[in-house]
């Protein structure tokens, strides 16, 4: 982003001590930065981090008298080559929406014709009101992006949607248009999540997979520009905004929805923990406690990669491998076994397991022998170097 203008909007929320960060990254990306404060926000934290890490005057005042004519949202507005609103709270975003020119913030947005980028930063269920999903909506429909929120635990204690991405991840999509191979007019079909295979109506067999790498890889996709395809087993993430989402339980239905899908694409990236197994015969009613032991018989499940790779002219297969031990011993075997173009490889025992948390380190080998190791990192900033990684092998 050398020598890109950042507008960086404050709002006030817990998450504006992410914005620290933010500044920073931006900066060691080469952008120049200049940053937008609201009132509430400087409550968070002080314009004087800003204007340190920036190296510019933090901007709080509609009327700034040292500004050109007095109107700094003018100024602002011009001299931006692209604006970031993060964190985005929920009145900030309706204020957004109304058109409100009360503040320097919502006055700029209004005043600039550079790209609007957005993060939404709130309490769960301040994020799943109608409300503020319509206002959602409206800032969309005008061409406003919005990358998150983000799922996991907040500052009020709840748990849910509404986290501010984290500051590597935002970074790297705004990063996207300029750095790179571009994944423009590439059609990427992603399988994410573990499947559900019923034993009754009310139990069955799954994993511990939580969906969080194969969403951000889908973000990070989206961000390079790619049109894409989410297959998802259930989660309790938000389908990322752009993507054609499709919602699925069992491997057989997830099986169906893939080769409904891959005619057209030309990249698929496998990071569904597949159940490798289902029962063979589902119980038509709940099973009761009957006896001190029950035996269940299990039939193969298909493989979905290994259908996808063995297609003829089919799309650049990129798999996933989950492992306790001998990690590149059996990923290059599931690479050679599977007729795989790339495989990323994690473990998944012990504290550092990839299962549900935040960040990931993994270990992406190639069918030309060659590899690399990305070091553990948050899991959206590691999605963008797994698909710069597609990009430059495949699609330069």
């Amino acid at each position: 982003m050398k020598n890109k203008r950042v507008l960086l909007g404050i709002t006030g929320g817990i998450a504006a001590y992410k914005s620290a960060e933010l500044v920073r990254l931006l900066v060691k990306a080469g952008a120049e930065v200049r940053v937008v404060m609201t009132e509430a926000a400087q409550q968070f934290i002080s314009p004087l981090t800003f204007q340190a890490l920036s190296g510019n005057p933090v901007h709080t005042t509609l009327l700034d008298p040292v500004a050109e004519a007095g109107m700094g949202h003018i100024e602002l507005a011009r001299w931006a080559d692209v604006m970031l609103v993060a964190p985005a709270t929920a009145n900030t975003i309706a204020e957004m929406v109304a058109g409100r020119a009360d503040q320097l913030l919502t006055t700029t947005f209004l005043a600039t014709a550079a790209p609007v980028v957005i993060a939404p930063a709130m309490n769960q269920q301040m994020w799943a009101n109608p409300a503020t999903q319509n206002n959602m909506e409206t800032l969309r429909g005008r061409g406003v992006l919005v990358l998150g929120p983000a799922e996991g635990e907040q500052a009020c204690g709840d748990v849910g949607a509404g986290r501010m991405l984290e500051p590597a991840e935002l970074v790297a999509c705004l990063m996207a248009p300029y750095t790179g191979p571009s994944l423009s007019g590439v059609h990427a079909l992603i399988t994410a999540g573990p499947t559900q295979e019923a034993v009754d109506p009310v139990r069955y067999l799954s994993n511990h997979s939580s969906g969080k790498m194969g969403h951000s890889l889908c973000r990070a996709l989206l961000a390079a520009g790619a049109e894409v395809t989410l297959v998802s087993g259930p989660t309790n993430l938000l389908p990322p905004h752009g993507a054609n989402y499709v919602r699925v339980d069992s491997a057989r239905e997830m099986l169906d929805a893939v080769m409904a899908n891959v005619e057209t694409a030309k990249l698929f990236v496998a990071t569904a923990a597949v159940a490798d197994y289902r029962v063979a015969e589902q119980a038509a009613h709940k099973i009761k406690k009957n006896n001190d032991e029950m035996s269940l018989a299990l039939e193969r499940n298909p493989d979905i990669l290994a259908q996808v790779a063995a297609i003829s002219d089919g799309p650049i297969c990129v798999g996933f491998a989950a492992e306790t031990q001998r990690l590149a011993e059996y990923a290059q075997g599931k690479l050679e076994r599977k007729n795989l173009d790339m495989i990323c490889a994690n473990l998944v025992l012990g504290e550092n397991s990839a299962f549900g948390s935040d960040d990931n380190a993994l270990e992406v080998f190639f069918r030309d022998g060659n590899s690399q190791s990305l070091p553990r990192a948050d899991k959206g900033s590691l999605a963008s170097s797994v698909v710069s990684l597609i990009a430059q092998h495949y699609f330069s």
